[in-house]
């Protein structure tokens, strides 16, 4: 017994620990909505764009040129950049996601980016129109059309364009670009490296143009137009012109950061404040405390002593989660705060299946401790099948759903889990540390059950 009284008070006080944690981690708001000094400060509550605030950004695709079967390969490439880019600038938790062609986005491709705590468009168009579109282009046939110009001082401009055609070779197929600096001129230079596939496709390329050129274009427009000597098999390419070394170190960047697949055009967007998230969250913590007292006062009033454990339990169960939700981290949404709430009742459900299996046993003429041990027993059944089946709905969920539904499961199969965790151990840790072993008309009032003492 003693035993279980030390158990007990060590779960309380690591519950204590847990639930500062959780409270003091959490930076505080001025009316600047500005970031006071926590102790655990780099632990806060990471909010997405709808509880933040921040940049709704979609952007349309130029597929044209792309075969029809790798259209689908290259949007997901384009979504890859395009995170690992906003990644650079630290935007926390951005969600960019393809949305392919259909009467939603009027039958294009389309690319939907969300950025959590930029409020400012122009700063978040420019995180992401900064990244090049490197392409590789080969010669034109001889008797292709060029498209001249005369321009007002009379001078004969030739469209390079159309002097060009496209390959397959993109900056999809970049793996890493390197600053080097020419030995004898000491001009800087930008070592392209290509993955396997992009090698594949240099290598056909320059050996059916041995002695024609093989033109580089940034953005549209050819920066390099080397003459091809010889086969390239080790998909080595070199970017060279007058580059100044901040302008070549700048461009490594941007390529390294990831070369754009396909063009993209921005179509709209729209900025999230902060008063709109701020109200949200308000919403949403006062829902989920008023559910919690709620749920609290039932347990109490119809369940007695066994309620009051398992409303401790559920205050454990509570700390437990939000501190999983600061640690791991997870992007809390308006759908997010739903999940927890509703875990918040799943929670209670495993807790009543125990209490009604463990009056049973004591109305059969059990004592107080062989009746919670048959009563645990017994529940355990339900309560794994029950919250098994909500587990597996929350996985189908995160793994098929929109972003949206994924914030939502991933709280609410967090949520199962632990409840399971406070239900099962921390209530019978708790109940077996109360020591009462004898039936009598007290213990039989603390474990009765609503307007009922147990008979």
């Amino acid at each position: 017994m003693i035993k279980k009284i030390i158990l007990a008070v060590i779960i309380l006080v690591l519950g204590a620990s847990v639930a500062f944690f959780v409270y003091k981690s959490e930076p505080k708001l001025n009316n600047n909505f500005e970031t006071s000094a926590a102790f655990f400060k780099k632990f806060p509550f990471r909010l997405g764009l709808d509880l933040s605030g921040g940049s709704h950004l979609i952007y349309k695709a130029d597929v044209s040129a792309v075969p029809a079967g790798e259209v689908t390969s290259s949007m997901d490439a384009l979504r890859d950049v395009i995170e690992r880019r906003v990644n650079l600038f630290g935007v926390s938790e951005p969600v960019v996601q393809v949305q392919h062609g259909g009467l939603i986005s009027g039958g294009g491709e389309q690319l939907i980016v969300d950025l959590p705590g930029v409020t400012d468009v122009k700063k978040a168009v420019e995180m992401i129109g900064q990244t090049p579109v490197l392409e590789f282009k080969t010669e034109a046939p001889k008797n292709a059309t060029q498209n001249v110009a005369v321009g007002k001082d009379g001078k004969v401009n030739i469209d390079l364009n159309s002097q060009f055609v496209s390959t397959e070779l993109t900056g999809r197929y970049l793996q890493k670009a390197i600053l080097e600096f020419d030995q004898n001129t000491r001009e800087p230079k930008v070592s392209l490296q290509f993955n396997d596939a992009g090698t594949k496709l240099f290598d056909q390329i320059t050996k059916d143009n041995i002695g024609k050129t093989v033109a580089i274009f940034l953005d549209g427009a050819p920066i390099s137009t080397p003459v091809v000597r010889e086969e390239i098999p080790n998909g080595q390419a070199v970017i060279s012109g007058n580059f100044t070394p901040s302008e070549a170190k700048l461009l490594v960047g941007r390529l390294n950061s990831g070369a754009l697949p396909v063009p993209i055009t921005l179509l709209s967007t729209q900025t999230i404040g902060a008063t709109l998230g701020e109200s949200a969250v308000n919403a949403g913590v006062k829902a989920a405390i008023i559910g919690f007292l709620l749920v609290a006062l039932f347990l109490i009033l119809w369940y007695r002593l066994p309620g009051l454990i398992a409303v401790l339990a559920l205050s454990l169960y509570t700390a437990i989660l939000l501190a999983i939700f600061k640690l791991l981290p997870v992007t809390l949404t308006a759908a997010g705060i739903g999940g927890f709430i509703i875990s918040l009742g799943m929670a209670v459900d495993a807790n009543v299946l125990i209490f009604e299996r463990m009056k049973e046993e004591i109305r059969k003429g059990h004592n107080i401790v062989d009746g919670i041990h048959a009563g645990f027993s017994r529940a355990w059944p339900s309560v794994r099948d029950s919250n098994t089946s909500s587990i597996i709905t929350s996985i189908i969920l995160f793994w098929l759903g929109t972003p949206l539904i994924k914030g939502f499961a991933l709280t609410f199969g967090l949520g199962v889990l632990v409840s399971m965790f406070s239900a099962i151990t921390i209530s019978r840790i708790f109940l077996y540390a109360l020591g009462i072993e004898k039936s009598n008309a007290f213990t039989k009032f603390l474990f009765g059950s609503g307007f009922k003492n147990l008979n």
